[in-house]
């Protein structure tokens, strides 16, 4: 899952992102509500949840959510603010935000908060993934083929969700590196490259057959 984290106090924004990447979401940070607003417009297919503070430089966060909605951007928006009034947390889900968190919080409620949100229908995305002998329970992080199970890092469990959630299609790189890494990525390294060759490399083991396969000049594909 990818978040776009719009805060400008430094500290809480770093402090929060470390959180929320050692839980396993790829985090983007943003500290201006204006370029917040551009980025989710042009970039709205790459985002799952925006957290948003309420008071930000530019723009605030409720005339975020009112333009977002307005642009019929339907990322679920977690708003951060100091401010309790009822009157407040009216106008902010009236504004479109889907949630919101009154400062000071602890971490463990809005990790709480944000699986919440990202919970997904089970009919559509189910927790449960199967292609092939390989089978990856999302919920429970855990990874098998033909019943036997398989060690992954954090990123190549993103990975092969990522795979699994799109068989028998090529995966072109950009489209792994705008899912699973942060904006702030150097495009010209080979990291892509190293964590497919080791996620391969599990998959296979001693003696099944390889499934994941490199469309040269392309990307790659996860057969059945």
């Amino acid at each position: 899952m990818k978040i776009l984290l719009v805060e400008d106090e430094e500290k809480l924004a770093e402090t929060l992102a470390k959180g929320l990447k050692h839980e396993g979401y790829i985090v983007d940070i943003i500290g201006d509500g204006q370029k917040a607003l551009t980025r989710i417009s042009l970039h709205r297919a790459d985002y799952d949840l925006v957290i948003l503070d309420l008071t930000l430089p530019s723009m605030d966060g409720l005339e975020i959510c009112k333009q977002m909605r307005a642009k019929d951007i339907s990322t679920p928006i977690l708003v951060l603010t100091g401010r309790a009034e009822t009157e407040t947390k009216v106008e902010l889900l009236l504004s479109g935000a889907d949630d919101y968190l009154v400062k000071p919080f602890s971490f463990a409620e809005l990790n709480a908060r944000i699986q919440a949100l990202l919970r997904r229908p089970a009919e559509t995305l189910p927790e449960t993934l199967r292609v092939g002998t390989i089978e990856l329970n999302v919920s429970q992080g855990r990874a098998a083929r033909a019943g036997r199970e398989i060690p992954l890092t954090l990123k190549e469990f993103r990975l092969l969700e990522y795979f699994m959630r799109h068989p028998n299609q090529v995966v072109n790189r950009e489209d792994l590196l705008t899912h699973l890494w942060d904006f702030n990525y150097a495009g010209f390294s080979n990291v892509v490259d190293v964590h497919i060759k080791n996620l391969r490399r599990k998959l296979v083991g001693d003696n099944d057959k390889d499934v994941l396969e490199t469309v040269r000049g392309i990307g790659y594909r996860l057969v059945e």
